[in-house]
């Protein structure tokens, strides 16, 4: 089923999707990878706030390439999800709403999801250049010494993804894998 979403995303939103749903995102959302995610844990560590309100935001794992002239953001395609799996259990707990990034996601990231009433999306690996075209702006907010992994605030419009992990701890590449298994 396709759903449009605004970001950030209210609990209720969350909860009403299911793995598998095609999603649509409008509004902001941030990018972070793994250095970015670092500073972060640091960061709270040190007992400081983080540069952006996790408060059910959505975390996009992108690092971009630069823009071309004219153009807000250079290709932005997803990055390996499980490289942010130490941290998203903390984030979620702290009141992160969702997640890009394409890959699977360990135990520890699933329960936290349910936990919180989250969700995990999948964008399209490969696809780049053609998610690049939903970002309307990008600015960096935090941590510009790390170049590409610098965190991001994004404006998106109608930007695609599919549900992998729902509120409730369906999980596509499981259901997905099973129902495969079963016409084989």
């Amino acid at each position: 089923m396709d759903k449009n979403i605004h970001v950030p995303i209210s609990r209720e939103d969350a909860e009403g999707l299911r793995a598998g749903d095609y999603v649509y995102l409008t509004g902001t959302i941030y990018t972070a990878r793994d250095a970015a995610h670092k500073r972060m844990k640091e960061t709270l560590d040190a007992g400081k706030e983080l540069p952006f309100s996790l408060d059910r935001n959505v975390i996009y794992y992108m690092g971009p390439s630069p823009a071309r002239e004219g153009r807000p953001i250079g290709s932005a395609g997803p990055t390996t999800a499980s490289r942010m799996d130490k941290y998203a259990p903390e984030l979620l707990d702290l009141g992160l709403g969702a997640m890009i990034g394409k890959g699977k996601r360990s135990p520890a990231v699933a329960d936290a999801i349910v936990r919180n009433g989250a969700v995990y999306f999948a964008a399209i690996g490969g696809a780049g250049a053609l998610l690049s075209k939903c970002i309307l702006s990008s600015e960096v907010i935090a941590y510009g010494d790390l170049g590409p992994e610098a965190v991001r605030k994004l404006e998106v419009k109608d930007f695609p993804v599919v549900v992998v992990i729902d509120s409730q701890g369906n999980n596509l590449y499981e259901t997905a894998a099973r129902a495969y298994a079963k016409e084989g």
